[in-house]
């Protein structure tokens, strides 16, 4: 188990390579390359600034006297949040399917997958929060010094979607109904999390439940420090950041035990 968890590590220069090949594969051919991580997320602040703000307006508690605006970008840095669990989440089932040779034909440490998958997602979130933090502090609530705990938020939260990554996965191998069944829990994450509503806006018999929603604390730390001017509740951080630990774990230790039989069904 040890030499499985210092992987990353050992494989530090695979991992980065099959990432930028993932990333700029994904541009490949296209008129603007990876200008459209930056540009996808304006786009998405133009639609949901009319959707929600002109067309079908939410009430947002508190947010109402900041303008429309202000409301777009709650709403943006809450899909951003959710955006990086579907990116994960939606390849996982066939992350290992998908490359049969690396399974049965070469000698490969399979738990790269696993990493390739969050860092093509983290890139454009990244990029996502780089156009959110400039456009919030430009014409939203101005720039503070809170928003240096950003990677103090995503950090636990990209370890758990890792350790579900690689839990799925390795189930996927075996179980090929967990493509069908993925798509719609990522999207019942997106409507039962506090994307388009803040917790308070659920019955208060409901709320508690919310908390068991990966993408929830995330996204409420991740306004809080971007808009609030708040340092992230460090309580809640911790619990977070303990509960992703055991799942980062415990996925990588069940992908390394399930693997030793990938190659038989593959």
């Amino acid at each position: 188990m040890l030499n499985t968890l210092a992987h990353p590590l050992r494989h530090a220069s695979l991992i980065r390579i099959l990432a930028w090949r993932d990333i700029s594969g994904r541009y490949r051919g296209s008129l603007l390359g990876s200008f459209w991580s930056l540009l996808t997320p304006l786009l998405m602040l133009a639609v949901f600034t009319f959707v929600f703000g002109v067309v079908a307006p939410t009430r947002w508690p508190g947010v109402e006297e900041q303008g429309i605006g202000m409301f777009a970008l709650r709403l943006l840095a809450g899909m951003v949040v959710h955006g990086l669990l579907s990116e994960v989440l939606s390849r996982a089932p066939t992350l290992v399917t998908s490359q049969p040779n690396y399974v049965t034909k070469v000698v490969f440490p399979l738990e790269v997958l696993g990493w390739v998958a969050l860092l093509t997602g983290a890139f454009h979130a990244v990029m996502a929060l780089v156009v959110l933090v400039v456009l919030d502090g430009v014409f939203g609530t101005g720039f503070s010094w809170t928003m240096l705990a950003l990677p103090l938020v995503l950090i636990p939260y990209a370890l758990l979607l890792l350790g579900l990554a690689w839990l799925v996965s390795a189930l996927g191998v075996f179980l090929r109904d967990l493509t069908q069944l993925v798509g719609p829990l990522v999207m019942v994450c997106m409507f039962l999390g506090p994307v388009f509503y803040p917790r308070e806006a659920m019955p208060a018999a409901a709320q508690p439940w919310l908390a068991l929603n990966p993408i929830t604390v995330p996204v409420e730390q991740v306004r809080r420090v971007l808009f609030d001017a708040q340092w992230p509740q460090w309580d809640v951080m911790a619990q977070y950041s303990l509960v992703a630990m055991v799942v980062y774990l415990f996925g990588l230790w069940a992908f390394s035990r399930l693997k030793k039989g990938f190659a038989d069904v593959l």
